[in-house]
C-alpha cells in the first residue's frame, strides 16, 4: 500500500510517500514557508533533489503541489493519483479523548478543534493538512497519528498534578507527553531487536533532539513520560526550559516587567541549551564542538542536559521496579557517544556496563552495553514516517 505521510506545521509541511509493505520510501520533501512565498523541495528517492519556488497561500496549494510533483511525467514517481491509497497525518494532540490512532471523520476532526487550545501552533496547522488532502483526494482514507496517543495509558497517578483537581475537571489540565510516534516504535524495536518478552518486559526511551522525552514503557505499554500539558516539561532540550520551579515565572515577570505569555515565550525559544550557553548555540553539535576547544558555557550547557537525562532515567527505574532495557534515539540520542557514555556511566549501580567500541556507533540499531551487563542498553533509530505509515496502513486494512 503506497500511504503518503504528512506532517504539517504552521508554515511548512514535510512528506513522505512510503509502501508499507516494503518499507520503502519512493519520495520525500517539504514545503516551506506557507503563507509567505512559498518553496517547495521534491526528491525522488535515488534522483535528484528539485526546488520550486511558487506562491502557497494556504497548505491547500501546498499539498497540490506535491501531489502534481509526484505524478510528474519526468520526475514524479507515480502514474496516477489513484496509486495513492491512503494519507496518514501527524497530528499533535489529541487530549484524553483520543488513545489511538484513527481513521479521520467528523468526529475525530471535532476533538482535533477542541484540542487547539492544548496544541496552538499545531492543532490548526495538522487540521489545515487535513482538510486539504481531503479537498484533493475526495473518498481517500485519511488517518490521524497522535503525538500523545501512546501516553495515554498512564495511570491517574502518573499524569496528575497536584493542583486543586477542578482544574482537571473543568480544563483537562494533566500531563498527556509527546513524540508518543517514536515512543511507540523505538519500545517495539527494542523488544524485537533484544528478543524480550512482549508480555514482560520493562523499557526506557530516551528520545533525545532539539526536542527531547524519556518514556517508562512496560509491557508494551506507557506508564510514565517526561512531557507533559504542553512539550515544555521534562528534559533540558534546545531551547525548551524543561522542568523548574513554577514561581520561577512570577519572579522574573516582576523583575522585568513582562507579562506571563512573554515569559512563557522565553521559556520555550531562549532557555535550554541556548539559554544555558549564553546564545552559543541551541545545536548539540556546535556546543560538543564549543566544549572540546574548552568553552565553559557549553561544558555548563551539556553537563546540565546530561544530567537531567541521569536523573529522569533513575526514577523511571524506580517507577517501574527495574528495568530490561534502555534505547537511545533521536538526533542526539542516535548520535552523540559522549552523551551515552555519560549518563550510562552514571547508571552503574544498576551493574551496567558501556562497551566502550561499540558506542561509536550512529544512527544504527546496535547494543552499546558489554555481554555481562545487568541492563542492555542499545541505540535503536526512530522512524516515526514509518511508524505513521505502518499504522495507517492497519487502519485501512482493517477497515476494508
Amino acid at each position: 500500500m503506497n500511504v503518503l505521510v504528512v506532517n504539517c506545521g504552521s508554515s511548512s509541511l514535510k512528506f513522505q510517500l512510503i509502501n508499507s509493505e516494503t518499507e520503502a520510501v519512493a519520495a520525500k520533501g517539504l514545503c516551506e514557508r506557507i503563507g509567505l512565498d512559498g518553496r517547495l523541495v521534491y526528491q525522488p528517492t535515488g534522483g535528484e533533489k528539485e526546488v520550486t519556488e511558487a506562491a502557497m497561500p494556504t497548505h491547500t496549494e501546498a499539498i497540490k503541489m506535491v501531489l502534481d510533483a509526484l505524478v510528474n511525467p519526468k520526475t514524479g514517481v507515480l502514474k496516477s493519483l489513484d496509486e495513492v491509497e491512503a494519507i496518514g497525518h501527524r497530528v499533535l494532540h489529541g487530549g484524553a479523548k483520543i488513545s489511538d490512532s484513527c481513521i479521520i471523520n467528523d468526529e475525530v476532526i471535532s476533538v482535533i478543534e477542541e484540542c487547539c487550545d492544548l496544541g496552538p501552533l499545531h492543532n490548526p496547522a495538522n487540521l489545515m493538512g487535513i482538510r486539504a488532502c481531503m479537498e484533493l483526494m475526495p473518498g481517500k482514507p485519511n488517518v490521524a497519528v497522535f503525538d500523545t496517543a501512546f501516553h495515554q495509558t498512564m495511570p491517574e497517578k502518573a499524569y496528575m498534578y497536584a493542583i486543586p483537581y477542578k482544574y482537571y475537571d473543568k480544563y483537562k489540565v494533566r500531563k498527556y507527553g509527546f513524540h508518543g510516534t517514536s515512543h511507540r516504535f523505538v519500545s517495539k524495536e527494542t523488544i524485537k531487536f533484544l528478543g524480550l518478552d512482549p508480555e514482560n518486559s520493562k523499557v526506557i526511551v530516551a528520545h533525545l533532539g532539539n526536542g527531547s522525552s524519556i518514556s517508562a514503557v512496560v509491557n508494551g505499554k506507557c506508564v510514565d513520560t517526561s512531557m507533559g500539558l504542553t512539550p515544555l516539561e521534562g528534559l533540558v532540550m534546545g531551547t525548551r526550559s524543561g522542568d523548574l520551579d513554577p514561581a520561577v515565572l512570577e519572579y522574573i515577570c516582576n523583575k522585568e516587567n513582562i507579562s506571563v505569555s512573554e515569559m512563557v515565550r522565553i521559556l520555550n525559544k531562549e532557555s535550554g541549551l541556548l539559554g544555558l550557553s549564553q546564545g552559543l548555540s541551541s545545536d548539540f553539535r556546535d556546543l560538543s564542538e564549543a566544549m572540546e576547544n574548552g568553552n565553559p558555557d557549553a561544558k555548563r550547557a551539556i553537563d546540565c542536559l546530561c544530567y537531567r537525562i541521569i536523573k529522569y532515567i533513575g526514577s523511571y527505574v524506580a517507577a517501574m521496579n527495574g528495568v530490561d532495557a534502555i534505547a537511545f534515539t533521536g538526533g542526539i540520542g542516535e548520535n552523540a557517544a559522549l552523551v551515552r557514555k555519560t549518563v550510562v556511566d552514571n547508571l552503574s549501580y544498576l551493574g551496567i556496563t558501556l562497551d566502550e567500541e561499540a558506542n561509536k556507533a550512529r544512527g544504527e540499531d546496535k547494543v552499546i552495553s558489554t555481554p555481562d551487563s545487568k541492563v542492555t542498553v542499545a541505540v535503536i533509530p526512530t522512524n516515526e514516517e514509518l511508524a505513521i505509515c505502518q499504522e495507517t496502513a492497519e487502519l485501512v486494512k482493517n477497515q476494508k
